[in-house]
């Protein structure tokens, strides 16, 4: 072992220069603020090796210092006594438990002649420095996985038209073990976002500890080194596995070293080694892209002396935890307020809640198949979620009681009740109808205008019918004012099919059905 050196080089040379002038040990110790006892012993050090001012023009510091403090009888580069694989001793110190305290006495115990610990230490730490810097983090076996998209998308051709669409590439790395999963996907919303956190847990075989995802928006909402906010459904998705999310913290780039890491091979080892191919599906594409992660999985890291997947397999693997029963069935979360009809808004479809929650704040929850309503943690509504028909789904049980007796209606209902008194009153009716966003909302006002005419000769009826569409007053309001100010006691012209059509501002034909 070197012995300590007390001197910096600069101070040597100064110290070797003053004393060529014939300056003093003391006087030379005090101009260095240094002991005198420092100063012989070094100057005997320089006598001993052959030094003396001037030095030699090309004698660096890393020479001169081998020179004076090289341990004599220990040729540089070989060791005193026997050492540990120490590519051994970096794989076993990333299974959980295992500390340089353990290593070390497991190591004395094989050579009892062996080095001390503050030594072993020493020696494990320049070893470990020779490493990659990715390789120099510690990081436990099934602790962390580093996820993120490449900054480069990889192209992808449609057959049909010819049309070249830009897919992003998701990679992630394992922390202890270094393997790494990649795989394109179209964008980097949501969905995607965690369907390929689904399917690389699938490829693990098991979920770790945490994720440690860059501050992308589809993962983290609001970046924080405190308090970050995790989106919802990301969020679901890691309670779904029994995983936490750490996100890194922002332009602190050494707290994603792996997964950046990770991006440069994806840029490399895949869209540098498949830049030649041309893919015409994603699913094509995803199947070069594994082929790369296998090439980049099972080649051997030049200092372990192993590959990543033996490392994955036999160190990482076993520390992560078992994957629950079912996928994670991605899941929208939206905050949203029911309105005066009881009814929730989600993707232009309509769907009830118990009345009495009118204009409280609800929790939606939508995947492919059904639509959930939560109300302080409460499920308090179920649908299946509608992609077509009509555009609202009521529950009878959500109603009020004053509305229950009017489920059953339907525009046709009230159409044919509309023809029992006469063509101009049908055409009324259509047209409150047609002038609603959804025929349902034309309901009410269409019960309040027949209440209206049921009392009246069929004659007087139709007149105010056809008036009312003349001056399009499509509500029950206005056929009252009608009816008070006896606006309608005038004959009027029947006015014609496609009058009553304009006035109803109809938007196809399925509000006559």
């Amino acid at each position: 072992m070197p012995a300590k050196r007390k001197l910096t080089m600069r101070q040597l040379r100064q110290m070797l220069r003053l004393a060529r002038d014939g300056i003093s040990v003391r006087d030379i110790a005090e101009r260095l603020g240094i002991a005198r006892s420092t100063v012989q012993e070094n100057l005997k050090r320089a006598e001993q090796a052959g030094l003396s001012w001037p030095l030699p023009g090309d004698l660096t510091d890393e020479a001169l210092e081998n020179r004076l403090f090289a341990r004599a009888g220990v040729k540089q580069g070989q060791r005193r006594r026997p050492e540990p694989h120490w590519a051994e001793a970096i794989v076993e110190l990333k299974k959980p438990g295992v500390t340089l305290q353990i290593l070390w006495e497991e190591y004395r115990a094989v050579h009892s002649n062996g080095y001390g610990y503050s030594r072993f230490c020493e020696l494990f730490r320049s070893f470990e420095s020779r490493l990659s810097p990715t390789m120099r983090q510690d990081h436990i076996a099934g602790d962390k996985v580093f996820v993120d998209y490449s900054g480069k998308k990889i192209a992808i051709v449609d057959s049909d038209t010819g049309e070249i669409r830009q897919a992003e590439i998701f990679v992630a790395v394992l922390g202890a073990s270094n393997f790494t999963y990649a795989e394109a996907t179209w964008t980097q919303s949501l969905p995607d976002w965690i369907g390929a956190h689904g399917r690389m847990f699938r490829v693990f075989g098991g979920v770790p500890r945490l994720i440690v995802p860059d501050n992308l928006k589809s993962g983290v909402n609001r970046a924080s080194f405190y308090d970050p906010e995790i989106n919802r459904s990301y969020g679901m998705m890691a309670a779904h596995y029994g995983i936490g999310i750490l996100p890194a913290r922002p332009r602190k780039p050494k707290d994603k070293a792996k997964v950046e890491n990770g991006v440069r091979f994806a840029q490399t080892c895949i869209l540098g080694r498949l830049r030649h191919q041309t893919f015409f599906s994603l699913a094509e594409a995803n199947a070069a892209i594994a082929g790369a992660c296998e090439r980049i999985n099972d080649h051997v890291v030049r200092r372990l002396g192993v590959s990543r997947r033996h490392l994955f397999e036999t160190m990482e693997r076993p520390a992560l935890a078992p994957l629950p029963g079912d996928d994670y069935e991605f899941a929208e979360w939206r905050f949203v307020r029911v309105g005066t009809d009881y009814h929730v808004e989600y993707d232009g479809f309509f769907y009830s809640v118990p009345h009495g929650l009118i204009r409280a704040q609800v929790d939606l929850r939508a995947t492919s198949r059904t639509i959930e309503i939560f109300h302080r943690g409460q499920r308090v509504a179920t649908h299946q979620r509608r992609y077509g028909g009509r555009r609202h789904g009521t529950d009878p049980d959500h109603m009020p009681s004053s509305h229950r007796r009017y489920a059953d209606w339907t525009p046709e209902r009230f159409r044919r009740w509309a023809a029992s008194v006469g063509p101009q009153t049908e055409g009324l009716i259509t047209a409150i109808l047609a002038r609603r966003p959804h025929p349902e909302q034309g309901f009410r006002t269409c019960l309040g205008v027949l209440r209206l005419l049921r009392d009246l000769e069929p004659a007087r009826a139709e007149a105010v019918s056809a008036r009312a569409l003349q001056i399009g007053a499509l509500t029950s309001k206005s056929i009252a004012s009608i009816l008070a100010n006896r606006l309608a006691a005038q004959p009027a012209r029947d006015p014609e099919p496609t009058a009553i059509l304009e006035h109803a501002n109809l938007r196809g034909p399925g509000y006559f059905h």
